[in-house]
């Protein structure tokens, strides 16, 4: 039997994606077997080598091509950005992960910007029970007010604290194809065009709510200025603007560090911070007020899933 692992990137990605593939790997038991597999829709022959270098007797690193077919109905406009910013497809095909590969029951999905800090198989091995999945709720909601008003007034998810990111996920692989999530997925899709901050987060929390294990907190450790350093983490999470490679101070940043210089792309990523300058730094803060911005025009907008939710269930 093997643990299977997976990853969404982009080509751009695959530094990051190479980083915490090593730490994975530093962390796995000898005795058990993992396949961790990429999915992408372009990647160049050499980042495609470099990843599947990356393989060991008992980890076995491969690249998934996903189609343009099954992406094709995802809709390019405002409306999927990610963070009301840029769209990225790649944030979508984690939907997919379960229909795509039947030979699995339960499986890991991993954001490509994290850290293991221990064995994956002891996140595998959480029974779950007929949940459709298992993830951290998101600690930095907690702190942030405007992402408080847009999990109750546009998502109309209550309390907001049990809200996930989806970043780390264990799912039930099985769940979710008995259960026709992508079905669900292209059906809201199509019929409300919801405008989202976390467009495939939103997705997952709606249809999925109330069918979600809660991972502790351990499992998505997060930077977050607001809050001291969790003690010893089982996954770090650079999320939102906080990476390491463009901030040196960010919590949590020498867990990549200690990994990045045991690959071959430490000084491509050494540069990568050498060269995000202050002006840069201060852009990237300056997105969260462009997130308050976007809250602020979702709520107003003809459907939102909390207005959508008083008249239709979005739930599995």
């Amino acid at each position: 039997m093997t643990i299977p692992v997976f990853y969404t990137i982009s080509d751009n990605y695959t530094p990051y994606a190479a980083v915490s593939i090593k730490s994975l790997i530093n962390h796995a038991d000898k005795n058990k077997d993992y396949t961790v597999t990429l999915l992408v829709q372009d990647i160049s022959d050499a980042h495609k080598k470099d990843l599947e270098d990356l393989s060991t007797d008992n980890v076995h690193v491969n690249i998934f091509h996903i189609s343009d077919d099954m992406v094709q109905p995802i809709h390019k406009g405002e409306e999927n950005y990610l963070r009301g910013q840029f769209f990225t497809m790649s944030i979508f095909y984690r939907l997919f992960i379960p229909d795509l590969f039947p030979q699995y029951n339960k499986a890991v999905y991993l954001d490509a910007d994290t850290i293991i800090c221990t064995d994956i198989s002891e996140m595998y091995d959480i029974e779950i029970g007929d949940n459709m999945f298992a993830s951290c709720p998101d600690l930095s909601i907690r702190y942030m007010p405007l992402l408080q008003k847009y999990i109750k007034e546009c998502q109309g998810i209550f309390p907001p604290e049990k809200y996930i990111n989806n970043g780390v996920i264990l799912f039930n692989m099985k769940a979710f194809r008995d259960k026709k999530f992508v079905d669900k997925f292209y059906y809201l899709m199509e019929k409300y065009h919801f405008d989202n901050l976390d467009p495939d987060q939103a997705y997952m929390n709606e249809i999925c709510e109330d069918k979600i294990y809660h991972l502790d907190k351990e499992w998505d450790a997060m930077p977050n200025e607001s809050m001291p350093e969790i003690k010893d983490p089982k996954i770090v999470h650079y999320n939102l603007f906080f990476k390491p490679w463009h901030f040196e101070d960010v919590q949590y940043g020498q867990y990549f560090w200690d990994v990045a210089k045991e690959t071959k792309f430490y000084n491509e990523l050494k540069d990568q911070l050498k060269n995000f300058t202050d002006e840069d730094r201060q852009r990237a803060r300056d997105d969260l007020a462009k997130m308050a911005a976007k809250v602020d025009k979702i709520v107003d907008e003809e459907y939102t899933w909390a207005k959508v939710k008083k008249t239709e269930s979005v739930r599995i």
